[in-house]
Formats: structure tokens, C-alpha cells, sequence
């Protein structure tokens, strides 16, 4: 459960101390998805195994670097409006709504497929923050759109792995990271098999 942002004792001119919470509270949600973002897709790096390793691994390190710059520039705003960004483990932990990711060592169509369930819940929460934020914030809600045309591209790319010729996408219907990662496995040895 997102931690209650106390009244800062400023923020930026033209909100109110409320609204400056408020805009942090928002942002400090996505600040904890971010960094676990940016974690996940490392331990991703760490575990993709099989003939598309070299493709994946490079694929994620120009990612974890954007996502890491996302972080930054999340809580340097939520400094900006006044209140303490917290990016500690434990405050990330104790606050996120999301289970921890659980696929370990595994193929890299596995991977994808978990991944492409991950950046579907980052970008969808992102989005709505967006939204909850355009009316009070002008300046967090362009940070936002920023971000989400960056993380809608690595999804992209994510997704570029797990579509077929067609246009099908493997993890179509999955609603869980390893109902993902299995659905793009037998996609692809079903693929493979032909």
C-alpha cells in the first residue's frame, strides 16, 4: 500500500501544499514501480539463457539505463515539489502492490513473455498517473508522457519477439508473468517444430 505523503513546507508556485502532496504521492508510486523496473530487467539480463541470449541481454542494458534515468528524474521532481523521495529496498517493498518477479534462469522467449506481462502493468499504471496528475500538474504530467513514450518503445521491443507473422502476439490472454513465460515457450517450440 503507497505510503501518505505529508504536507511539504513549499512546493513549486501555482500549488497548493495539498495538491504538491498529492503530485508526490502519485509520483512516489511510480518512483517504487521504476526501481523495480530497472531491478527486473537486470535480473532478466542475469537469467536469459538459450539461442537469443546475445539479442536479449543487449537488448535490456540500454533499458535499465533509460529506466534508471526515469528514477532519477521522478524523484528529483517529487524533491521539487517539496517532499523526501524515498528509494530505499525496503520502503519499495513495504509499498508496492505487485508480487516480486518470478522467473529465474529460463530460455529468453520465457523471459520475453514474463516481460511483455511487466511492461503491460508499468505502462498502465503510468498512464493512469498521467491522468491523475494533468489537472494538477502540468510539468509531472509531460515528465510522465515522456516517460511512457520511452517504456510504450521497450515494450515494443519486447513484444517485436513474441508476435507472429500475422500480427498474433503468443502471450495474448496470459494475466500472469509465468502463464506468460509459458504461453511464448510453447509458441515458440510450437514454432520451431513446423
Amino acid at each position: 500500500m503507497a505510503r501518505r505523503t505529508e504536507l511539504p513546507q513549499y512546493t513549486v508556485p501555482s500549488l497548493t501544499l495539498e495538491d504538491g502532496a498529492k503530485v508526490a504521492a502519485v509520483l512516489q508510486a511510480r518512483l517504487n514501480a521504476l526501481n523495480d523496473l530497472a531491478l527486473t530487467l537486470k535480473h532478466i539480463h542475469w537469467n536469459v539463457v538459450g539461442p537469443h541470449f546475445i539479442a536479449v541481454h543487449t537488448m535490456l542494458d540500454p533499458q535499465v539505463d533509460a529506466v534508471r534515468l526515469m528514477v532519477d528524474a521522478i524523484a528529483e521532481r517529487i524533491a521539487t515539489l517539496g517532499v523526501s523521495p524515498v528509494g530505499t529496498p525496503g520502503a519499495l517493498v513495504a509499498d508496492r502492490t505487485w508480487d516480486d518477479y518470478s522467473i529465474g534462469r529460463a530460455p529468453a522467449i520465457e523471459h520475453l513473455g514474463a516481460l511483455d506481462e511487466v511492461y503491460q502493468s508499468v505502462i498502465e499504471a503510468h498512464r493512469k498517473a498521467a491522468d491523475d496528475v494533468e489537472d494538477l500538474d502540468t510539468v509531472t504530467n509531460d515528465l510522465l508522457i515522456g516517460h511512457l513514450h520511452e517504456l510504450e518503445l521497450f515494450h515494443w521491443f519486447v513484444r517485436a519477439h513474441l508476435e507472429s507473422a500475422g500480427g498474433a502476439l503468443s502471450t495474448t490472454g496470459a494475466k500472469t508473468e509465468k502463464e506468460a513465460a509459458r504461453k511464448a515457450g510453447s509458441a515458440a517450440k510450437g514454432a520451431s517444430q513446423r
